[in-house]
C-alpha cells in the first residue's frame, strides 16, 4: 500500500510504527491545519493529537512563518523541500525553543508531510565544544599576556617611587603618584583577567542557599524599579562546589543582568533539575540548572560569539570581566554557562553536574 494511503487511514500497527520514530511527523492539510501528529511531534510541541487536529501551525508554534513557507513551497513545487537549523518555539512550552531540520514532502494535491528532526542537542554539543576550545586558548593567551605586562609594571612602579623621593616639590611628586596609581590599576586589571586563584575547595552545598545569598545581595544593590523574582525547585539536591567561587559566578551573572536592565525591568532567579543533559561532550543523568532571566534589551548580536571573552562589553564603563570570570569558575567545576538572548528576553543558564550522576 502506498505511504499516502497508509497515512490517510493508518492501521494500528502502522500507527505504532510511526509513534516509535524519533523524527517528529506532522501532516498539514490544504488549509494549513494539522491533520496528524505522531508521538514524537506531540512531545516536541507538547500537545496531543486531539488538541492539535484542525488547528493552524500558528496556534502551536510561535513565529510559524518559516515552517509555513517550507510547506507552501513543497505544495507549489510538488517536490520535497528541506531546510536546516530552523528555530521552533512551541506555544505550549513557555520559554523553550528547539533547533530543527525540516523536510516538507507533498503527499497529494492537498496534504504535505512535515518531518521535523530535533538537532538541539547536537547543536549544543558543537557549540559547547567550540566554546570550551576557545576559552582554553583564550586562557593561555591571557596568562602569557599577564606575565608580559606585570613584570614591566613592577619596574615602572618601583622607578616612580624612587623618583618621587628625589623630587623637590609637591607638584612634581604628584606626577609620580599618578604613575603609581595607574600602575596599580593596571595590575588589578591583570589580576582580574587571570580570575580567582587557587583550586576549588569543594563541599556539598544546598544550591538554594547560594542562590538566596546572591538574591539578597542583588536586591540590596538593584534600583527600585528592578523587580527580582525567585522560582526555585525544592527537589534540587546538593551540589559539590566551592561555595565562594560559585557565589562569585552567580553574582557576576546577576549583576550583569541588573546592569542590563537599567532603572526598570524584571530579573528571575530560577533553579531546576535537568535530566539527560550534555555539558560539552559529557552526558549527565542529572544536572543542576541555575538560570538568570531578564526582560532587558538583550545581548547585541555582534557580541554573541565573544560574550565570554575578557574585556568584551557593550556597557559604557564596563570592564567586560564579569561573564569571563563566571565562565572560568563554572568550567572549574565541570559545568558551563550558556545563554539565549533576544530583545525582551535574555537567559543565562549555569549548568552544574550533580555528584555521582555523570556518564562518559
Amino acid at each position: 500500500m502506498p505511504l499516502e494511503a497508509r497515512l490517510a487511514a493508518p492501521t494500528e500497527s502502522f500507527a505504532a510504527l510511526l509513534d516509535a520514530l524519533a523524527t517528529a511527523l506532522a501532516i498539514i492539510d490544504a488549509r494549513g491545519g494539522v491533520e496528524y501528529l505522531n508521538a514524537a511531534a506531540q512531545t516536541l510541541l507538547a500537545v496531543g493529537i486531539n488538541q492539535a487536529r484542525g488547528r493552524p501551525l500558528a496556534d502551536l508554534v510561535r513565529e510559524p512563518a518559516p515552517v509555513e513557507a517550507i510547506v507552501a513551497r513543497a505544495r507549489t513545487s510538488s517536490e520535497p523541500i528541506a531546510h536546516r537549523e530552523l528555530r521552533i518555539e512551541p506555544v505550549a512550552r513557555a520559554d523553550s525553543h528547539f533547533v530543527v531540520d525540516c523536510t516538507a514532502t507533498p503527499l497529494d494535491a492537498e496534504r504535505v508531510l512535515l518531518e521535523i528532526s530535533d538537532t538541539t542537542r547536537q547543536q549544543r554539543i558543537s557549540r559547547d565544544t567550540a566554546l570550551l576550545a576557545q576559552l582554553g586558548g583564550n586562557r593561555l593567551m591571557v596568562r602569557q599576556l599577564a606575565h608580559e605586562i606585570k613584570n614591566p609594571l613592577g619596574g615602572l612602579r618601583g622607578a616612580a617611587q624612587l623618583l618621587e623621593r628625589e623630587l623637590p616639590t609637591e607638584p612634581l611628586r604628584e606626577y609620580t603618584r599618578l604613575i603609581i596609581r595607574e600602575a596599580d590599576r593596571l595590575r588589578t586589571l591583570v589580576d582580574n583577567l587571570l580570575g580567582p586563584g587557587g583550586l576549588p575547595h569543594k563541599t556539598h552545598v544546598n544550591p538554594h542557599e547560594l542562590v538566596e545569598h546572591v538574591y539578597q545581595l542583588l536586591r540590596s544593590d538593584a534600583p527600585d524599579g528592578v523587580a527580582i523574582l525567585r522560582d526555585y525547585d525544592p527537589s534540587l539536591p546538593p551540589v559539590f562546589v566551592d561555595r565562594d567561587q560559585m557565589v562569585q559566578a552567580m553574582l557576576n551573572l546577576g549583576r550583569n543582568a541588573v546592569q542590563a536592565l537599567g532603572d526598570s525591568g524584571r530579573l528571575t532567579l530560577r533553579t531546576r533539575a535537568v535530566v539527560n543533559a550534555t555539558i560539552a561532550t559529557r552526558r549527565h543523568r542529572v544536572v543542576a540548572s541555575i538560570q538568570f532571566e531578564d526582560n532587558g534589551p538583550g545581548v547585541p548580536p555582534e557580541l554573541a560569539d565573544t560574550i565570554f571573552y575578557p574585556l568584551v562589553t557593550s556597557r559604557a564603563g564596563g570592564t567586560g570581566l564579569g561573564l569571563a570570570v563566571a565562565q572560568e569558575l563554572a568550567t572549574r567545576h565541570g559545568g558551563l554557562i550558556e545563554f539565549d538572548s533576544r530583545p525582551g528576553h535574555t537567559l543565562f543558564t549555569l549548568l552544574l553536574p550533580l555528584d555521582g550522576v555523570s556518564d562518559a
